[in-house]
């Protein structure tokens, strides 16, 4: 029996709480925030925002920062599976603002509850309910048993029709450049859609030093569809053979953390809606510029409603 697609965006990866310390440095700080991040759930969230069903797996510890993590993505009306662990806490980062443009972020998560992802805690029944499954570079990056959940993850997608799409995120803190470069090597013939810098796909060849090149050589290991992210010039991409590019939308910068997650997102849901490639490039970089006003991983991304107020003269299809 055919099981209906009442998800449009399924990912999968592990979010942390977030401690965000006052301005200046952080054994001086007498405040600090509690909120959470992460590449997978940003994209969650963003997509939520943008009046799409999403959904989010992972694992976490049986603690405080796991029930902010829960309650946080259900309040945003993210649909939340997850393992509780008890022996394993949920990962942590600290965020220090030494200065307006410098920033330090802090991981404690070598043995969270996520490091031992498996590719069965998404069962069949989720799996084929997802249009998308979305997965990052950084979830394969955590250990052996999560780079084989990806991994397996994949395929099982692959096979239930579901279309896979794949932000490689590189974090040199996690995994040296040859191991990102053999898992990407193998994930990204086997992915429909893949995002990346351009620093991110020389991983697989050196010798990528355009966009133009880096198109070229994810198409020719046999991705569909690639889009690279150049930050604030704007993003390239490719799809059916159209290639398009759209410029980066100027904003007052607050925090770019989190901007690459949300182009992500505002993509993804053009391409939902039915978008042509150069309308789901323009949507992805407006939401991505907005995202980069407000503090923080995800706080800033719109709703579906403010992208006209936000941007006035910015024409986006819908």
């Amino acid at each position: 029996m055919t099981r209906s697609k009442n998800i449009d965006v399924l990912t999968f990866g592990e979010t942390m709480g977030l401690v965000v310390a006052e301005p200046g440095p952080l054994e001086f700080a007498g405040s600090a925030q509690l909120r959470i991040g992460g590449a997978e759930s940003n994209v969650a969230i963003v997509a939520s925002r943008l009046g799409r069903s999403t959904h989010w797996v992972s694992r976490i510890g049986d603690d405080a920062f796991g029930r902010l993590v829960e309650r946080t993505l259900r309040a945003e009306e993210v649909g939340v599976t997850v393992i509780r662990d008890p022996q394993r806490p949920t990962g942590l980062m600290v965020k220090e603002r030494r200065s307006r443009t410098l920033q330090r972020v802090r991981y404690y998560r070598s043995t969270s509850a996520a490091t031992k992802l498996a590719h069965d805690d998404i069962d069949d029944d989720l799996l084929s309910r997802a249009s998308i499954l979305h997965v990052t570079g950084i979830t394969p990056a955590l250990s052996p048993e999560a780079r084989d959940a990806v991994d397996t993850l994949i395929d099982r997608a692959r096979a239930l029709g579901v279309t896979v799409s794949l932000d490689i995120n590189y974090r040199s803190a996690l995994w040296t450049r040859s191991e990102a470069a053999a898992f990407l090597s193998s994930a990204i013939p086997r992915c429909d859609i893949v995002f990346g810098g351009l620093d991110e796909f020389a991983l697989v060849d050196p010798g990528i030093v355009t966009a133009d090149a880096a198109i070229e050589d994810a198409l020719a290991r046999g991705a569909a569809e690639v889009i690279v992210k150049l930050g604030d010039r704007g993003a390239v991409g490719e799809r059916d053979g159209h290639r398009a590019a759209v410029e980066a939308t100027p904003v007052d910068v607050v925090d770019t953390v989190g901007a690459g997650d949300a182009f992500v997102g505002g993509y993804l849901v053009a391409r939902l809606d039915g978008l042509t490639l150069d309308e789901c490039l323009a949507l992805g970089g407006l939401v991505g510029a907005a995202a980069c006003t407000v503090a923080g991983d995800w706080e800033g991304a719109p709703r579906r409603e403010e992208l006209s107020q936000l941007f006035d003269g910015h024409s986006v299809s819908r």
